[in-house]
């Protein structure tokens, strides 16, 4: 693997790590906003539900398959 590609690769893994941080965090302001106000919890997760079923759709995310050799 030449140095460019290693690059790429970290590159790639950087941003996929710092996703899911964002993701992390998000998940955590839910779950302060529903400890801080529990009345609202019904509405919070049936936001969250929502969006997790929109993104589940088979067309929700194109996957690009590359080939490796």
């Amino acid at each position: 693997m030449n140095e460019e590609r290693a690059r790429e690769v970290v590159e790639h893994l950087q941003s996929a790590a710092l996703e899911l941080i964002a993701a992390a965090r998000a998940a955590l302001d839910v779950a302060e906003d529903l400890v801080k106000d529990p009345p609202s919890a019904p509405g919070a997760l049936g936001g969250m539900q929502e969006a997790a079923r929109r993104g589940a759709r088979p067309d929700a995310h194109r996957v690009q398959r590359i080939d490796v050799s």
